[in-house]
């Protein structure tokens, strides 16, 4: 399933980069005449209740999804990883203060979460990626400290602590490339979490405000039109869970050639 996954995300990705140039319209420009209208050989996904090419707003919307994941993972992991790993390695109140804050934020459901810190900022895609950081870098701190609790009794780190190696080298060069295995699943895995979260902010209106096509945006213009024009939401939706499904496929695939046991665990 891991090559299903990948194939996804591959296609997902080239969409986002060529597919704006090689879409046949403009995703703003209107046919009025044609609103609503289904699929046709000019029109592959039909049009929207404004006239636009549903197909071209779709792959444009794959760019936003993608760049959105994309900034939230890397600014997550980088904060995650940070933080985990000072609190696993030099443990005591550092840890304890850290674990804390940790369990805070885990305390509450992290999309309701980010909907309030999006609402005191307003919406805008910034405030989307900050909300989403803000939740997400929890996830990879908890699982770098393990990790680091567990790499910094290792012979090789105690060895480089009895040459004498300073505390940011042991951490840099020996402790934090062993985590980096298990925070490549979970940013693989993150990023479909990241993409389904910037969907159900712009569906409730709080993220890509029009006309910049999203696709939760897109959904929720459609959902006045399911009976009438049910390729409103077809189309997006299909989108949304495709890219998710595939990074989750890609993640668990990942997650097996990592660590062979969770494969036999599984099957």
């Amino acid at each position: 399933m891991s090559k299903v996954g990948g194939a996804i995300v591959l296609v997902a990705v080239l969409a986002a980069v060529v597919g704006p140039w090689l879409a046949p319209f403009d995703p703003a420009d209107q046919e009025l005449a044609l609103r609503l209208a289904g699929p046709t050989g000019a029109h592959w996904f039909g049009l929207d209740e404004l006239g636009r090419d549903i197909f071209t707003r779709v792959l444009v919307g794959a760019r936003i999804s993608l760049m959105v994941g994309l900034v939230v993972v890397s600014v997550s992991s980088t904060v995650g990883i940070a933080l985990g790993s000072v609190a696993g390695y030099f443990g005591g109140r550092i840890d304890e203060g850290i674990s804390r804050l940790i369990d805070i934020l885990l305390a509450f459901p992290g999309l309701l979460l980010a909907i309030a810190v999006v609402a005191v900022l307003g919406p805008s895609l910034t405030n989307v990626v900050l909300a989403l950081t803000l939740i997400g870098w929890v996830g990879y701190a908890r699982l770098v400290r393990g990790q680091v609790l567990r790499a910094r009794e290792l012979e090789f780190v105690q060895a480089a602590r009895a040459l004498g190696a300073s505390t940011p080298r042991i951490l840099v060069r020996h402790i934090i490339p062993t985590t980096l295995p298990a925070v490549t699943v979970q940013a693989t895995l993150g990023m479909g979490g990241a993409i389904l979260a910037e969907a159900a902010l712009s569906f409730l209106g709080l993220g890509v405000q029009p006309p910049t096509p999203s696709w939760g945006t897109m959904l929720n213009y459609g959902r006045g039109h399911l009976l009438d024009a049910p390729h409103l939401t077809i189309f997006p939706g299909l989108a949304i869970a495709a890219l998710v499904l595939g990074f989750n496929f890609l993640g668990d695939g990942l997650r097996d050639a990592i660590d062979p046991a969770m494969r036999g665990r599984r099957t």
